[in-house]
């Protein structure tokens, strides 16, 4: 462990935390107070560890979340799969996608 005194930063090394990499421990890491806004949210929302993950994961990248949670290629398959002749407007909700393009997807499925 390095402990640099001007700045009370303590680094331990991987083998001794439950990391992959360093952490840097400043205070309490508890403290959902000391995180960037974006690592407070998921601290607040998921944990600190969850948090600290991300941070390992994803740090100086530039992240956007797609507005569909599935893959447009299982949506495509299973959208014709679920559809009963009736139930376009509750599988449009389900996936997120317009009656337009569900019809579309099960039209291009025949």
């Amino acid at each position: 462990m390095d402990k640099h005194k001007d700045n009370e930063i303590l680094l331990e090394k991987s083998d001794l935390l439950q990391y992959p990499i360093e952490v840097i421990c400043v205070g309490d890491v508890t403290n959902k107070e000391l995180y960037n806004s974006i690592y407070k949210d998921i601290a607040e929302a998921f944990g600190v560890d969850i948090a600290i993950q991300f941070y390992q994961m994803y740090k100086g990248m530039q992240i956007s979340f797609p507005t569909r949670l599935f893959n447009p290629d299982y949506v495509k398959k299973q959208i014709p799969i679920e559809y009963d002749g009736t139930n376009i407007k509750q599988l449009a909700k389900k996936y997120g996608y317009s009656e337009k393009t569900v019809r579309r997807m099960i039209k291009e499925s025949l």
